[in-house]
């Protein structure tokens, strides 16, 4: 696959430099990763996904509770030294609070596979919307500059050489970040995009 897109990027290229002088091929390089992670829209929507995985794992906290006084509550039906009378009244309930921790423990497991699905498509959704945004910024960015073809940047072993000179990222991340409702002076810091870390 790396071959494949190497091998991609060198016709690109050679097809770029056989051009007529007349018509030469302004090359620019972007670094798409850089940009994706320091644009403000992806900081804004990785911390919302962040809060929604706080509050999923409170609701699973709330049901792991629920299940563990269930389970407490069936040892203490069984344990119990009573007569004959009082045990199969409890060994009825106890069959009842057994029944309640199955259903219990079943919701549970149902709740945390879709929050993690549900996780998963918002970030991947989240993920795609902002790419075609920056694409989009790319190509605005490249047209005002005069650029036939750009480059991802992020891509480096498809790159022997490029100049500093042709790299556009910093005046794409500028014309993205101009609107920023966030001072992007201070750091955020990272927040992982791993949406099944301390779920469980």
């Amino acid at each position: 696959m790396k071959n494949l897109r190497v091998m991609f990027l060198t016709v690109i290229l050679l097809s770029a430099m056989s051009f007529s002088a007349a018509a030469q091929t302004k090359v620019a390089t972007v670094d798409m990763k850089k940009i994706f992670n320091t644009y403000w829209k992806t900081k804004q929507a990785t911390a919302a996904l962040e809060n929604r995985k706080i509050e999923l794992r409170k609701e699973m906290k709330d049901m792991t509770d629920g299940l563990e006084k269930a389970q407490a509550d069936y040892k203490q039906l069984l344990d119990q030294a009573i007569s004959a009378d009082e045990r199969d009244k409890r060994k009825q309930a106890a069959a009842n609070k057994l029944k309640e921790m199955t259903s219990t423990k079943s919701t549970l497991d149902q709740f945390q596979r879709q929050a993690e699905a549900q996780l998963a498509d918002e970030s991947q959704r989240m993920s795609g919307n902002l790419v075609v945004e920056i694409q989009k910024a790319v190509a605005d960015k490249a047209k005002a500059g005069g650029y036939t073809v750009v480059l991802n940047a992020s891509n480096t072993e498809a790159f022997i050489y490029t100049s500093p000179d042709a790299d556009i990222t910093d005046a794409v991340l500028a014309q993205l970040n101009a609107g920023a409702p966030i001072d992007l002076s201070k750091p955020m810091g990272g927040v992982p995009l791993n949406l099944n870390t301390n779920l469980k």
